[in-house]
């Protein structure tokens, strides 16, 4: 019986996507670069990614920094996102934030839905 390695339990983000967040809280003014990181209802495949800039955690937010960026996650999205890496592509497909989540059964096309 081949065992599969669980998920571990944080979130990451990359240099290239710490390097955008900076980047667009140094173009909105913010003094810090702040990301709060949620799923919510919706999609094509049932779940949705949403990204904000925000000043600071809510109440019930955990509070992971890597690369220099505080990210803030809600106790509700957390159990989807354990493990998740959050990239940015520049690539010939199109810029943006790109979750690398092991907990997503199916994704759909654009990259901002999934289902666990």
């Amino acid at each position: 019986m081949t065992m599969t390695k669980p998920a571990p339990l944080t979130i990451s983000i990359t240099k290239a996507a710490a390097d955008h967040v900076r980047a667009f809280t140094n173009a909105a003014g913010m003094a810090h670069s702040n990301l709060r990181v949620a799923v919510k209802g919706g999609g094509c495949s049932g779940l949705t990614y949403d990204l904000e800039m925000v000043e600071g955690p809510g109440d019930n937010d955990k509070t992971i920094v890597d690369n220099g960026i505080e990210l803030y996650i809600d106790k509700k999205s957390y159990v989807f996102l354990a493990g998740t890496v959050l990239d940015y592509s520049g690539g010939l497909n199109g810029k943006g934030f790109v979750f690398n989540n092991p907990n997503a059964k199916t994704t759909c096309g654009c990259g901002t839905s999934f289902s666990v």
